[in-house]
């Protein structure tokens, strides 16, 4: 055994255990062993709750179906079953769910309710006990009949945790009813029922047996066949009195569940049903239909005639009396009246029941278009608010950036108005920047000018000078290159050697 988190709700302390696999706490994905009972595995989603526990149903050490039960109401919020081959009806005593009270207890599975009241703790705490029932109108009612299965299937149905109060008349037209859909509508269109797959609910009110367990406003059913060619379809039923069960299509019949309820994984393949078969599925179940009203049409008149069987008592000495003659003659006359009567009652019956029946189908069409185009209406609208919203949300944000961009242009207009001005100042602070550095640059240029006419004037002394002794140096050299010629030459005449 490993225990759970304890989730707090006010001060219902609600608990989840892992007890082999039967009990399954939050932290385990769906129903452990018991998801083959859910089509694709999967169980239905938006109907659990804190106060809600998730029970794997086992009995001789075998899982038999899985039950999601509500420890506050104290009646299973659903049971989920595969359809199998129904066996004989046999009374079983109760039995309860020990982990549900005492979460220290040992017991593995499913045990008798006498066992129970001396081996586990706390006993009838969190779930109900056939004790809640005595002395009350109401009987316990199956969610999972155990007419709908055979041998140790049919034992593991006789749980406290499987049923809710049923008043008796509603207990055997709720069990005729959903065994005359499983034989009639929905195993014989879904492969005598290898494929079917079947979730079975009730609703609470506020009525309350006991103050403990809660009396279901209504209970429900869904089937969804898993073959090729599959569908799937729902049907509810009222507590009140002369109420008919209904056939709803799966999604009208989550509508009717807690927001967000989806009982069959992808909507029991939606998209592949095939609506023939969910058409000779509705003709069947019209028949059962008609079966239940000709069920109430009989026990209303047997109790209007013991009624006045009970008023007639008196009279009896003196019917005595008569001749039973004149009784013979009286019902062979009175024959062909009462079945004449009794065939206009039925054509009258099947015709105002073929007339609601198209009252019905056209109001519930008119209705789907009206219900349609008012959603239509209202998504448009609510886009249409939703967009003026955002329009208005974002006319702020558009203003700023506005404000902004003149701010910046203004700034940009001021600046080159500056850089403008200073432009146009620049220009006499030079002019009289130059006239009054001129004298001063013209005094400081005197010496160097002087400087420079000294330097000229020396340089072209030095230049004449250079010339002059240039010149004469030239010549001398000239004139002592021709003397020393001519000198030689005598010289050489004079001696007489050449």
């Amino acid at each position: 055994m490993r225990p759970a988190s304890l989730l707090p709700l006010g001060s219902l302390f609600v608990f989840s255990w892992l007890v082999e696999g039967r009990i399954v706490g939050e932290d385990e994905v769906g129903f452990a062993e018991c998801n083959k009972f859910f089509y694709e595995e999967t169980p239905p989603e938006g109907l659990a709750q804190p106060f809600h526990v998730k029970i794997c149903q086992k009995y001789n050490g075998k899982e038999r179906f899985a039950t999601l039960y509500s420890i506050r109401e104290k009646i299973p919020v659903y049971s989920a079953f595969r359809f199998a081959v129904s066996g004989e009806r046999r009374e079983q005593g109760w039995m309860i769910e020990p982990q549900i009270d005492d979460p220290k207890s040992n017991f593995g599975e499913m045990m008798n309710e006498e066992d129970a009241v001396s081996s586990v703790n706390n006993l009838g705490s969190k779930q109900a006990l056939s004790s809640d029932y005595l002395d009350s109108e109401y009987q316990k009612g199956q969610l999972y009949l155990s007419s709908l299965n055979s041998d140790d299937f049919q034992v593991a149905t006789y749980t406290l945790t499987n049923a809710a109060p049923m008043t008796q008349s509603f207990r055997d037209r709720w069990y005729m009813n959903v065994n005359s859909l499983m034989d009639l509508a929905l195993a014989p269109y879904c492969g005598n029922g290898d494929d079917l797959y079947v979730i079975a609910g009730a609703v609470p009110s506020d009525h309350r047996l006991k103050d403990k367990v809660s009396v279901p406003d209504f209970v429900w059913l869904a089937a969804c066949c898993a073959a090729p060619g599959g569908w799937a379809m729902g049907f509810i039923k009222h507590m009140r009195d002369g109420d008919i069960i209904e056939d709803v299509m799966v999604k009208d019949l989550e509508k009717m569940l807690p927001s967000g309820t989806q009982l069959f994984q992808n909507n029991c393949g939606e998209a592949d049903q095939d609506t023939e078969k969910m058409k000779k599925i509705l003709e069947k179940v019209n028949h059962v239909q008609d079966e239940e009203r000709a069920v109430q049409a009989k026990s209303s008149s047997s109790q209007l005639s013991s009624t006045r069987n009970k008023r007639s008592v008196p009279s009896l000495p003196e019917e005595a009396n008569e001749s039973s003659f004149l009784r013979t003659i009286g019902s062979i006359v009175a024959t062909p009246f009462v079945k004449l009567f009794q065939l206009i009652y039925y054509l009258v019956v099947g015709i105002l029941k073929n007339v609601i029946y198209c009252l019905w189908y056209i109001t519930k069409q008119f209705m789907g278009i009206l219900e349609n185009g008012i959603h239509r209406m209202c998504s448009a609208t609510v886009s249409y608010i939703m967009a003026i919203g955002e329009e208005l949300v974002s006319i702020p944000w558009k203003v700023v950036k506005v404000i902004v961009k003149i701010i910046r242009a203004f700034l940009r207009i001021l600046c080159c108005l500056m850089k403008t001005i200073c432009r146009i100042l620049s220009i006499p602070i030079r002019i009289f920047v130059d006239i009054v550095s001129f004298p001063m640059y013209t005094a400081c240029a005197i010496p160097t000018v002087l400087k420079d006419i000294a330097v000229g004037l020396g340089g072209t002394f030095c230049l004449l000078l250079n010339t002059i002794f240039g010149t004469v140096g030239s010549l001398f050299h000239v004139f002592f290159s021709v003397f020393k010629r001519i000198g030689f030459k005598v010289s050489y005449d004079n001696s007489g050697e050449l």
